[in-house]
């Protein structure tokens, strides 16, 4: 059995479970916890391999939602609104998946990934592999920092984060988490799902989902114009896919958020309203 890493926010009402996202860790929901507290009890978890949990022999996700399970189990929670932002967005749409008894309704906060035949998606995909699991030098904090600043992230609540997903070295570097076999395992389970498209990946699901997309594009980046291509054509393929099963399935709810991708970090209070007010709309 491995139990993971989590952070116990306390709070008093309905659970929630916090998710994070890829090469990341609890901390980025720090503000939005905070917030939540008012009216839930808030926990957190590190997925494996990520913050303060173990790493795992397999980041397979039927693996990892038993990880969840063994943890929730060892805490005594067993019954809880999972939600989870990017890569946790994925997770907890699979864990509503895996223990609906257990899973009241999960929120994915653009959670999503392409599918193989998705243009410039291989081009994305080796870059995204280049870096996975590296060791960064010692000035990565501050670069971290001042990426976050072009999202309008405050300094203190960006080196938070950053400090918190990653695990220093003797020499000063620092180690990115996941380590890289597991991060090379996450791309191919994000592949795997991607290849399903939106429509089928959702499919079996019998929880309530509320499924939300960034409003706003990613900042551009001089020499990544196919970059900001790719990702606007994504995301408008996901919002087709989203628009028809909202109207087909009563159980999926659809809404976009004023923020870019990294929104719990970005804009921890909308995020909070959005979670709460659905929250509080969910049936008995």
């Amino acid at each position: 059995m491995t139990l993971l890493h989590t952070h116990d926010y306390g709070g008093h009402g309905p659970q929630l479970v916090l998710l994070h996202g890829y090469g990341r860790s609890h901390t980025d929901w720090d503000t939005s916890a905070a917030l939540l507290t008012a009216g839930h009890r808030v926990l957190a978890v590190d997925l494996p391999g990520h913050g303060r949990s173990p790493a795992v022999s397999s980041w397979k996700i039927p693996a990892v939602t038993r990880h969840i399970t063994d943890t929730l189990d060892a805490l005594g929670v067993w019954e809880a609104v999972v939600v989870g932002h990017s890569l946790g967005g994925l997770v907890a749409v699979e864990y509503a998946r895996a223990d609906p008894k257990r899973v009241r309704a999960a929120v994915n906060l653009d959670g999503f990934w392409w599918g193989p035949d998705e243009p410039d998606a291989e081009r994305v995909s080796k870059g995204l592999l280049a870096s996975a699991g590296t060791v960064a030098p010692p000035e990565y904090i501050e670069q971290q920092i001042a990426n976050s600043a072009r999202f309008g992230i405050p300094r203190d609540r960006a080196e938070a984060a950053a400090r918190a997903a990653v695990r220093p070295l003797p020499d000063g570097s620092w180690q990115t988490l996941p380590e890289r076999a597991a991060a090379l395992e996450i791309v191919d389970e994000l592949h795997r799902l991607g290849a399903l498209g939106v429509t089928a990946w959702l499919d079996g699901i019998d929880r309530p989902l509320l499924l939300v997309q960034a409003g706003r594009r990613l900042p551009p980046s001089p020499g990544m114009e196919w970059f900001d291509d790719f990702n606007a054509r994504f995301a408008q393929g996901v919002s087709d896919d989203l628009a028809v099963l909202s109207r087909s399935r009563p159980t999926i709810s659809v809404t976009r958020i004023d923020a870019t991708h990294p929104m719990n970090l970005e804009a921890p209070e909308a995020v909070a309203t959005l979670v709460e007010e659905y929250v509080r709309g969910l049936p008995d």
